[in-house]
């Protein structure tokens, strides 16, 4: 396996950074969508959190690596229970690719052929959702993912559930995962079903300040000479950026939102036409998580303004009147009604 790029060490894109630390906090948000140039560090920040993620305990012997503290309803912790007393063990919290041209056996599972024929068994060979649950399913150019796929994708991020029912084979297990899909929108719009499911939409561009590029381009040539060394430089300011994650975490549960706060919210997203209830609940969710990595008493304003634009900008129609982007539109707003 590859070394990642360490997350710390990606120059500027704070936006998609603390994004992508919001999803780490808060799994409920549903998800997280990165947009923009080629080349400007999505797949990299992604596969980084990899790496800043604290290990998970699950329960060993299940191929869906439940929680041993939930009731998950999986086929192989009851098995697991009724043999005796269950075992745990620490794992790396998964993020897994999930490559454009996959098969739908590769993604959701299918018979295991071998042991059918050696063995005359019909058995399930689990796929790549359930390799990604209680983790992250990463899709780089989801913009481009066949609509098969995406249909399958929207059903599964529904229900928390992968469903088979095919080849003499019914098998259900859980497959709760964030999702996180980059892409270039020039090649292609997403399916507004799917642009729905993902909780959080950022945009990235190109840097035009010098000494910034200059400054990616010396950092990326180190880690490319060096991946050890360069890893090893920024292992101190990963870990801090795991405490951060971990001590949020904690928190997380003991936020309180105060109704004031809910009103503003909801506030905003009847002013910017937000279809659906979901912008309220986004805008909830990463206004707590920002709140819990910023070790606030409770979740204000600030915290509200701060989340609104990738919280709300993908859930913008389109205005035939107004030409300006979405992002702008929100920041308008929230300038109008919180002034």
């Amino acid at each position: 396996m590859s070394t990642p790029f360490p997350f710390s060490a990606i120059v500027a894109q704070d936006e998609m950074k603390l994004a992508i630390l919001i999803a780490a906090v808060e799994p409920a948000i549903g998800g997280l969508l990165v947009l923009g140039d080629r080349g400007t560090g999505k797949s990299t920040a992604v596969r980084g959190l990899a790496a800043l993620l604290p290990r998970m305990r699950a329960v060993q012997g299940c191929r869906y690596h439940c929680d041993p503290a939930a009731s998950s309803g999986c086929e192989d912790c009851a098995r697991l229970r009724a043999g005796g007393r269950v075992k745990t063990e620490e794992l790396p919290v998964p993020v897994v690719d999930l490559p454009l041209g996959a098969s739908e056996d590769r993604v959701l599972g299918a018979l295991d052929l071998e042991r059918a024929l050696s063995q005359g068994i019909k058995a399930f060979e689990p796929g790549l959702l359930a390799r990604a649950h209680r983790g992250f399913l990463y899709i780089d150019e989801v913009n481009l993912l066949e609509d098969h796929l995406v249909d399958l994708l929207i059903d599964v991020a529904a229900s928390g559930e992968n469903v088979i029912e095919r080849e003499g084979l019914s098998v259900r297990h859980p497959a709760r995962f964030v999702l996180v899909g980059s892409g270039n929108p020039e090649e292609g719009e997403l399916r507004p079903q799917l642009l729905d499911r993902f909780g959080l939409s950022v945009e990235v561009k190109t840097p035009t300040d010098i000494p910034q590029r200059v400054e990616v381009v010396r950092r990326r040539d180190a880690f490319e000479r060096d991946p050890v060394a360069f890893t090893t430089q920024w292992a101190k300011q990963d870990a801090k950026v795991r405490r951060q994650i971990v001590q949020a975490r904690e928190r997380l549960p003991g936020l309180a939102i105060g109704d004031a706060v809910l009103h503003r919210a909801s506030e905003l997203c009847v002013a910017v036409h937000s279809d659906g209830l979901r912008g309220e609940l986004t805008l909830m969710r990463a206004a707590r998580a920002l709140a819990a990595l910023q070790a606030a008493p409770e979740v204000t304003l600030e915290h509200l303004r701060q989340v609104a634009v990738p919280a709300l900008r993908h859930r913008l129609r389109r205005n035939p009147l107004d030409d300006t982007g979405s992002g702008e539109r929100i920041e308008r707003a929230v300038a109008e009604l919180w002034a």
